[in-house]
This record gives structure tokens, C-alpha cells and sequence, in this order.
């Protein structure tokens, strides 16, 4: 049937199909039969649209760096963008009549770059370069804010930074530097080490020093204290010989007086006696002999008597002619005797 044409439109795309200047169909995955002279259509890309970026930019210190990275858009309302961009296509090739939807994604980048620029002529360049995060969060958040592509329907879902790089000079130049710094940590690094391996070394000096010192001390502590246990016996034993001799001492005084008051005792039972005798003997002054041997007989025991006997015998000797003994009277003397 001539004019009459089938199509059929892929999932990614959000067709509207128009007849006498109104939408008559739209949706994604739209297939249909159509009049191509009467029927136009506008496909607006529904899928995520990644856009990638390099920007050029100047920071607060004049320096020049180089920010790459990756934009991911979506058209989140497609009836509000064929407003503004003409997304219409051919009914007979269905190619897009303008250049404006091959434009968008520069239009997109553009808004990028001049919050880009506008972020990165806060900060200087060493900021800038370890700021990555922070400038790629801030760029998110004025992407979502932005008036523009809110009247798109667009919507920015990610911006990613994969490098911010200096020129190749100033590189050099912080290459440079950061080689002298590098080098410096090194040599301070070294010192450090050394400077420890000497405090270590002085520790152990230290150490063993004390350990001497407290061994010194304690070799001291022992003699000290074996001189006060010595010093200790020998006043013990002083103590004990003291008491030793004073007990002799007294033992001696004891005695003496002891020695003494015996002494003094037989001088005076010595004196009695002698007082006994002299009063005795005047008693007996002038008496016969005689009568004092028979007196002093008085009470003797029979073998005392014999004894006496004999002696008056033995002093009248040259009186007595002849004396006989009998052998009894001999043994009787004897046995008494023993």
C-alpha cells in the first residue's frame, strides 16, 4: 500500500508520534503502522547518556591545570525537552532533521565547565590538585541545581574526575620540590634513626650502669650488714662476759665474805675455846695432879682407860720389876682397836 509504512522503535528511545500537529501515541518500544506524508514523529533518548569532559582551568595562583573526568546524564521528562530542543525525525530514514540533539551533550559539558571554573579559581594548585572529591561533589551539586537543565527535564546522575594534572612545567616544577622534600624526609628519616640508635645506645649505657649501681648497693646493703650482725654478736658476747664477771664478781664478793665470816666465826669459837680453857684452868689452878687425871678420866671409854693405864705403866717403867700380858688381854686390845 503506497504512503503506508511500518516501524518499530527501540526500548531506548521515547516516541512521540504526531498527526495534524497533535501527539496522538507516545511510549518506548512503540511499533506501528503509519501514513509517512500525514504522520512525524520526536525520539528523545531515555537511556543514561555518559559524556566525557576535559576542561582547561586557572587557579587562584595562577597556575594552569588540566581536569578530565566523565558526565552521566538522563532525560527524565522527555515532553519538557522537545519544548526546547527539536528532537524530530525523518518519517521515511528516521534520522534527526536538526543538529540540536548531537548538541545537547556540548550544552550539558559547557554548564560543567563554568562551575568547574568557577570552583577552581577558589582554591590554589596544590589545594586543587588533592581536592578531587570535594570539587567533584560540588559539581554534582550545581549540576542538580541548575535552573537550565531543570527546565530540560535533565538530570545529571554522576560526575566522575579521573585526573586534574598541571602543566608540564609547573609538574616539573612539583616534581622538583617534592623530590627535595622526599629527599629531606629521607635525611631526616636517617637522622631520626641514627638519633634513635644513639638514645638507644644511651638507654643501654644507662642500664647497665644502674644495674651496677644497684649491684654496688645491695654488695654494700650485705656488708653493712654483716658488720651490724657482727657488731650485734660482739655486743652479745661483751654483754654475756660482762655478766659473766659480774656474776664471778659476785660469786668472789660472796665468797669472800663467806671466807670472812667463817674466819671471823672460828676467831670467835677460837676465842670461846680459849675463854672456856682460861676460865678452866682457873677453876683447876692448884689442884693436885693427881686428882685432876682421875677428874679427866671421868667418862672415858674402857680402851681410853687401858691407854691411860699403860702410859702411867710406861712412866714408872723403872719401878715395875715384871710385867705379864696375856694373850687375851693383847687380842682384846687389838679387835677394839680395829
Amino acid at each position: 500500500m503506497f504512503g503506508f509504512r511500518f516501524v518499530k522503535f527501540e526500548p531506548g528511545s521515547h516516541v512521540f508520534v504526531i498527526k495534524k500537529g497533535k501527539v496522538v501515541k507516545e511510549g518506548q518500544a512503540l511499533s506501528f503502522w503509519y501514513y509517512a506524508p500525514s504522520t512525524s514523529f520526536i525520539q528523545v533518548p531515555a537511556g543514561s547518556n555518559p559524556v566525557p569532559f576535559l576542561f582547561e582551568e586557572m587557579t587562584t595562583d595562577f597556575q594552569t591545570v588540566t581536569i578530565q573526568g566523565e558526565l552521566i546524564y538522563h532525560i527524565a521528562a522527555p515532553e519538557k525537552i522537545k519544548q526546547h530542543i527539536n528532537f524530530s525525525i525523518d518519517s521515511l530514514t528516521l534520522h534527526y532533521l536538526s543538529e540540536e540533539p548531537s548538541q545537547l551533550s556540548q550544552r550539558i559539558v559547557n554548564i560543567l565547565k563554568t562551575i568547574t571554573k568557577r570552583e577552581v579559581e577558589k582554591i590554589t594548585l596544590k589545594a586543587v590538585i588533592k581536592a578531587s572529591d570535594l570539587l567533584q561533589t560540588a559539581m554534582t551539586v550545581a549540576m542538580a541545581t541548575d535552573s537550565y537543565l531543570a527546565s530540560l527535564g535533565l538530570s545529571v546522575t554522576n560526575i566522575s574526575i579521573l585526573s586534574i594534572v598541571p602543566s608540564a612545567d609547573t609538574s616539573r616544577a612539583l616534581e622538583a620540590g617534592t623530590r627535595e622534600v622526599i629527599l629531606k624526609e629521607a635525611d631526616d628519616a636517617i637522622y631520626v634513626r641514627r638519633n634513635a640508635s644513639v638514645e638507644q645506645e644511651r638507654t643501654i649505657k644507662e642500664n647497665e650502669l644502674n644495674t651496677e649501681i644497684a649491684i654496688e648497693t645491695k654488695k654494700r646493703q650485705i656488708r653493712e650488714t654483716q658488720v651490724e650482725a657482727e657488731r650485734s654478736v660482739k655486743e652479745k658476747e661483751r654483754v654475756l662476759i660482762a655478766e659473766e664477771s659480774a656474776f664471778r664478781i659476785q660469786q668472789e664478793k660472796e665468797k669472800k665474805m663467806f671466807v670472812e665470816l667463817n674466819a671471823e666465826n672460828l676467831r670467835l669459837e677460837s676465842d670461846a675455846r680459849a675463854y672456856s680453857l682460861q676460865v678452866l684452868l682457873k677453876v683447876f689452878e692448884g689442884m693436885d695432879p693427881e686428882v685432876l687425871r682421875t677428874l679427866s678420866q671421868t667418862g672415858m671409854k674402857p680402851e681410853q682407860l687401858i691407854a691411860s693405864a699403860f702410859e702411867g705403866l710406861a712412866k714408872n717403867a723403872g719401878k715395875i720389876g715384871e710385867l705379864n700380858v696375856s694373850p687375851d688381854l693383847l687380842n682384846s686390845l687389838l679387835n677394839r682397836k680395829s
